[in-house]
């Protein structure tokens, strides 16, 4: 064989690898989502960021603090560590939460402020992208308001994000005295 001969069996042969091969796979964008913890106080639903939640525990058995606000329900002896256990519904003004078997305690914790928010249900995780993204409206409890950071709408339900660090560095939140 000369070298043109072994020139035009590779070209051929490089002329039908092209003709089939597949091409590719198509490039996908890839989307960040925001991911928080959805949440509900009474009717209101409402989600927080994750990275401002440390942990989520059923109800614990409290010790009742004298002299206390009503939204301060008690300390909680959580794995040697006191926790200020804090009903959000009386602290934003509304009436206490009632404890059922959905109740539970959403743990925070910012600038060394610790605490425990009860709650009345956690509803999972929620992922939302930026065209989920909404305008934040007059929220249904007068009190909510300094809390909401943003709001995101998926399915034709509005999600208010309550930022946690807000609650964390409102006045209002560390007095706790009656």
């Amino acid at each position: 064989m000369t070298t043109e001969q072994i020139l035009k069996l590779l070209a051929d042969l490089s002329a039908r690898s092209v003709k089939h091969a597949s091409g590719l796979p198509q490039q996908e964008e890839v989307k960040q989502a925001w991911t928080g913890i959805a949440f509900r106080i009474g009717d209101i639903r409402l989600v927080a960021p994750l990275g401002e939640v440390i942990e989520i525990l059923n109800y614990p058995r409290l010790t009742r603090v004298p002299g206390a606000k009503v939204w301060v329900k008690g300390v909680a002896n959580v794995r040697g560590n006191l926790l200020p256990i804090m009903d959000l519904r009386g602290f934003l003004g509304q009436n206490a939460t009632r404890l059922h078997r959905r109740s539970r305690v959403l743990v925070i914790s910012h600038q060394g402020i610790e605490a425990g928010l009860l709650i009345d249900e956690v509803l999972g995780l929620k992922h939302f992208f930026d065209e989920d993204r909404a305008s934040l409206s007059a929220p249904e409890v007068e009190g909510l308001a300094p809390f909401l950071s943003d709001s995101y709408r998926r399915d034709s339900e509005q999600w208010d994000v309550f930022s946690m660090r807000k609650l964390a560095e409102n006045p209002a939140f560390m007095k706790v005295v009656a």
